[in-house]
């Protein structure tokens, strides 16, 4: 079968719309799926075993230690959520200008900045309130 030149030409955009669509929109799905904040203020002397796993989830390992009880911590330190939603308005707004083609730059931008590692080790006394703390990854988040 052979198309004419017009149908061709209505083929090629159809085509076109379609993987554009199909591509755009990654970096504002990314942006605004990023992890949330965590907040750190809780890491400190006599908190309770439960807020420090209330706000940073599950432990990764639990142990026992000369009688005492140590978890580690494994999670993303993320972002609130304005920074999020500004960071997707953006992208959003990169995408119309550009037809989608800052989804060639936006969405590895939201794929490096996707949070800060943080690795953390909690000793808690006998009555599982925060003793002593040790920082193995992501020590510039709690400054």
């Amino acid at each position: 079968m052979v198309l004419n030149p017009y149908m061709r030409g209505m083929l090629a955009t159809v085509g076109g719309l379609s993987l554009l669509l199909a591509t755009s929109a990654c970096s504002v799905y990314k942006a605004s799926t990023q992890p949330g904040v965590k907040d750190l203020g809780v890491l400190h002397e006599g908190t309770p075993r439960a807020v420090v796993i209330s706000e940073l989830g599950v432990p990764t390992m639990s142990e026992q230690k000369d009688g005492k009880r140590v978890e580690y911590y494994n999670f993303k330190q993320g972002y609130h959520t304005g920074t999020k939603a500004a960071r997707a308005l953006f992208h959003g707004a990169a995408d119309v200008f550009t037809l989608g083609l800052w989804e060639v730059v936006g969405t590895p931008i939201e794929n490096m900045n996707d949070g800060t590692d943080m690795s953390i080790e909690i000793m808690y006394d006998g009555t599982d309130r925060l003793e002593k703390m040790v920082v193995h990854k992501g020590k510039e988040e709690l400054s």
